[in-house]
């Protein structure tokens, strides 16, 4: 198997790390992978698998106006199609709406190219602009088949766009993790005898951590053997450093920025958290429960409802019920025998995403779609 796939960078986030634990999964069965990116290798986070090949084209960057975005998107569309007819893969594969829809653009008129594009999160929680949402709506119909993360998205693309064949596909648990730079040592941050409350992603609005402040700041007299480690890097960072400053607990919260050693943070852990205020389906919550980690997270679309089974692994909290949310933290943090039996069952998240079993779904798409 050939096959190309095309997204925008492989910095860090969700849908970089997917790309790259896939195309290295397969790289080491012996398939033949090309991973393709806007940006350049100085923005790479993930390392790729040394078989796998890479190519960057150099185009990222932000449109000034409407006329010079359009330009823009035209040299990336010429250059992918170049790509594409230089490799010749039997599927290319795009991740995100953007890629996505380059992808079908740069594909039109390749009929040897099998194009699969692939929503990394649900639709309609991210507006794109009318611009992109109408790229999004006429040119889906272009690729052989679209993947997205929960039954909720297929439901949407069907109703919005005119994709012909929908896939749902979650993302794969990988444990354990692989160890890479930037390393930051839990023992750095948070000293051996107290507990730990995680949580990871990108300080972003999305990712709802000045929710998660405002919940542990109720926590703090109750249990004050516990801190908060929000890793991750992001805008929002200034906003939160005064947050905590402003609630007294630099004492207790830190964001020690992002961590290539991520396993060995869920390792030191003794409950994870995700307060996002709307997902695809959530890598670290996953690979959080993989690790023996219960999980708090508000019940938002979509994925979370996928990967807790409420009250068995984890507990899910209504949408933005910050109150609920530390409710549910408390109940956690007292309670250490309930940790543990959440715990248990927290790990078979490890058979229900095995990365044998989400490859295996991909391979069967590829199948059906190169026939």
């Amino acid at each position: 198997m050939k096959l190309l796939i095309f997204i925008h960078s492989l910095s860090s986030g969700g849908a970089e790390r997917v790309t790259v634990n896939l195309a290295n999964h397969w790289a080491g069965k012996g398939w033949e992978i090309v991973v393709v990116t806007m940006a350049p290798h100085s923005l790479d986070f993930y390392e790729l698998h040394p078989a796998v090949k890479r190519i960057a084209l150099g185009l990222a960057g932000e449109s000034g106006n409407l006329l010079v975005g359009s330009l823009q998107n035209l040299r990336r569309v010429l250059a992918l199609r170049r790509v594409l007819r230089q490799i010749q893969p039997d599927i290319a594969l795009g991740m995100m709406t953007g890629a996505n829809v380059l992808l079908a653009l740069a594909a039109w008129g390749l009929p040897t190219v099998r194009t699969i594009g692939s929503e990394r999160i649900h639709p309609p929680s991210l507006h794109l602009g009318a611009i992109w949402d109408g790229l999004r709506r006429r040119s889906y119909g272009r690729l052989a088949a679209v993947t997205v993360l929960t039954s909720e998205s297929a439901d949407w693309l069907k109703a919005h766009t005119g994709t012909r064949r929908t896939q749902v596909i979650p993302n794969a648990a990988p444990w354990p993790l692989p160890v890479q730079e930037p390393k930051v040592l839990p023992e750095s941050v948070c000293p051996s005898g107290r507990q730990l409350l995680l949580t990871v992603g990108r300080l972003e609005p999305q990712k709802g951590f000045d929710w998660l402040v405002e919940a542990f700041s109720n926590l703090t007299q109750k249990h004050p053997g516990w801190d908060l480690v929000i890793l991750g890097e992001g805008s929002q960072r200034p906003l939160l450093q005064a947050q905590v400053q402003a609630a007294e607990l630099e004492k207790h919260v830190f964001l020690p920025g992002r961590a290539g050693n991520v396993g060995e943070w869920y390792e030191r852990a003794d409950l994870y958290v995700m307060s996002s205020r709307f997902e695809g389906f959530p890598n670290t919550l996953v690979e959080a429960m993989a690790y023996g980690l219960p999980a708090v997270s508000f019940d938002c679309d979509t994925g979370p409802r996928d990967i807790i089974r409420h009250e068995v692994d984890g507990l899910l909290v209504p949408p933005g019920d910050v109150a609920g949310l530390a409710a549910a933290l408390d109940w956690l943090m007292d309670d250490a025998a309930l940790r543990k039996q959440f715990a248990e069952r927290a790990v078979e998240v490890r058979e229900r995403f095995s990365m044998k079993r989400i490859a295996g779904m991909w391979e069967e798409l590829f199948e059906e779609i190169g026939k």
